[in-house]
């Protein structure tokens, strides 16, 4: 597969890329939402976090931003495509499970630590304004997770080009981080709390940490993870709003 993808051309590249991730943010968002709207609460297993309606225009909003970052980031394929192209990086061939395991364990830290970094930027006086459409979702859905604007989607969407000049990847590696990355990016705004009991602390608990940011703006920058807000000590305690935040 890596071969074949080397073997694109560059306007080939670029409507793969489209496909793909048009392609995963419906699979996911829907699928998303048919878990947590009709399948869990049947079950009776978790429960949703904010039972606030949506803004009028929300999902209007959400689908129109989440159609130019699916734009920037397919045709952005061209430049991990052009690294190759360039000899500046290259895939590792028949690389053995084991290996491929340890590169996705290895680019899943990396991508929660790339996320804070940018996330935090993007929380900065001088980049808030390009982070505020995101947060026009304070009651979040699945469709607000490619809800950004371009220069976000930007800074968001570099994420395995610095692996990629560092370390000869296996494709199916590499691959993975836009799956995984939007699997737990639609958990995270799914405004369901699939594990009601387990602390904030918990990776299982990302949804309820993520909706508490959607909900109070600052802090909880981390992504799946909370080892990089534990560091810088970002991470909002679970405690009921003070006066004036609203109510998450």
């Amino acid at each position: 597969m890596g071969q074949a993808f080397q073997a694109l051309t560059i306007w080939q590249v670029m409507g793969v890329g489209l496909l793909f991730f048009g392609g995963i943010y419906l699979l996911f968002a829907l699928g998303t939402l048919a878990l947590t709207k009709w399948l869990l609460p049947a079950l009776g297993w978790g429960r949703p976090l904010d039972t606030r309606p949506l803004r009028p225009g929300q999902l209007r909003r959400e689908l129109k931003q989440s159609g130019s970052a699916i734009l920037i980031f397919g045709l952005g394929m061209i430049f991990p495509w052009g690294l190759l192209q360039l000899g500046w990086a290259q895939f590792t061939p028949n690389a053995g499970a084991g290996r491929i395991a340890l590169e996705i364990l290895v680019l899943l830290i990396w991508n929660d630590v790339h996320f804070w970094v940018n996330h935090r930027l993007l929380h900065t006086s001088w980049l808030r304004r390009f982070h505020g459409p995101h947060h026009s979702s304070v009651v979040v859905t699945p469709f607000s997770t490619y809800s950004f604007h371009p220069i976000e989607s930007l800074m968001l969407g570099n994420v395995i080009l610095l692996p990629m000049v560092v370390h000869d990847f296996s494709f199916w590696s590499l691959l993975s981080v836009p799956l995984f990355s939007l699997f737990f990016n639609s958990i995270g705004h799914s405004n369901y709390d699939f594990f009601p009991t387990v602390s904030g602390g918990n990776w299982l608990a990302a949804s309820r940490r993520h909706q508490l940011h959607h909900a109070r703006y600052n802090g909880n920058y981390g992504f799946q993870f909370t080892f990089m807000d534990r560091l810088f000590r970002t991470r909002l305690p679970e405690r009921p709003p003070q006066a004036g935040e609203p109510q998450a």
